[in-house]
């Protein structure tokens, strides 16, 4: 009985001068700055061996601290592993990890800080949340995460950069997870842009369109911000799309789209109606002409006669020529060539 009560009484002042060697430390103080993706609990005073450097219970007759992550439980007078995951430790205490770390195990000695594009707003968390389309957060450790300025978007989850709206697109607010395109007769010249400009006079933007577009010939356009373009008017001509069409001449041809006037060849032809006529001067010129041409073909006619005639009296001449040697036939002289009599 007399050893029994002794070892109580060792224990209860062993017990005691733990609690008051316990009792004068210092709190213990996050260091927040990441190291090697952790973030390390400094702990000052803390007298451990190099067995009490995991997490497991021990008797307090060793009159030594809670090791980290544990702490002291009074009814069994041992140090018990935290049971709760999201904590960091202390002697004496179990901590909850600050914003912008977690924890899914319990019983560790270090909090965990949130990768790049993800976050946590609260203290104790077990895991760290994605960024929303729309934000991006390019740091670890973050508690927060940032939306993405007008004219910049982000379409997935956990982004950790903005991109900027393509050619023809923009974004007028923060926060955009997707771009627009402009709108018909609109149009955005750049990227990034966050509002769209209207298309100039001479030109038109579709809804199949990216950029606005020059009237095509014929076409014009002389408003702001139109998404197509009107064929030039009949009697009218239109040789640049964003001007007025212009009346055509008294003595032109203008038929709806066209680019310039027609006119008819001057002097020669003249405007009767919708069609050009011959003028006058132009009617004598083909009569002389024609009876020139008339002419000529007689004359060459004439000139073939004569040279084919010519040609057969030359074919002719060794026939009837009088210088033929004479011969004589049985005696009697005759021609060099027979003479047939007929019957």
């Amino acid at each position: 009985m007399e050893c029994r009560g002794l070892v109580s009484a060792i224990a209860a002042a062993c017990f005691l001068g733990l609690v008051v060697s316990q009792t004068t430390l210092t709190p213990a103080v996050m260091n927040t700055t990441p190291v090697e993706n952790v973030t390390s609990m400094t702990l000052t005073p803390v007298i451990l061996s190099s067995t009490t450097l995991s997490c497991f219970p021990f008797n307090t007759s060793a009159c030594e601290p809670c090791a980290p992550g544990s702490r002291y439980d009074n009814n069994t007078l041992l140090c018990t592993c935290c049971s709760d995951p999201g904590q960091c430790l202390s002697p004496e205490a179990c901590l909850p990890c600050t914003r912008g770390f977690h924890q899914p195990l319990a019983g560790q000695q270090q909090c965990l800080p949130c990768s790049r594009g993800f976050y946590t707003n609260f203290t104790g968390s077990l895991f760290c949340h994605p960024c929303p389309p729309g934000s991006f957060n390019n740091n670890t450790g973050a508690d927060s995460c940032t939306s993405c300025s007008p004219g910049f978007f982000s379409s997935q989850q956990s982004s950790t950069s903005c991109t900027p709206c393509a050619l023809g697109n923009f974004c007028n607010s923060s926060g955009c997870s997707e771009c627009q395109m402009c709108p018909r007769g609109t149009e955005a010249l750049q990227t990034a842009a966050k509002s769209c400009t209207p298309c100039r006079p001479g030109m038109h933007k579709g809804p199949h369109h990216t950029m606005c577009q020059i009237c095509g010939s014929g076409f014009f356009q002389i408003q702001w911000g139109q998404e197509s373009c009107d064929i030039c008017p009949e009697n009218h001509y239109c040789p640049s799309p964003d001007i007025n069409p212009i009346l055509c001449p008294n003595d032109a041809f203008c038929p709806a789209g066209s680019l310039a006037p027609g006119f008819c060849m001057e002097t020669f032809f003249h405007k009767a109606g919708d069609t050009c006529e011959l003028a006058p001067v132009t009617i004598a010129l083909l009569v002389i002409g024609g009876g020139v041409v008339l002419l000529l073909i007689i004359l060459i006619i004439l000139r073939r006669r004569k040279d084919a005639d010519r040609e057969l009296a030359v074919a002719r001449a060794p026939l009837l020529g009088k210088d033929r040697p004479q011969r004589q036939y049985y005696e009697i002289p005759g021609d060099a060539e027979p003479v047939y009599a007929g019957w």
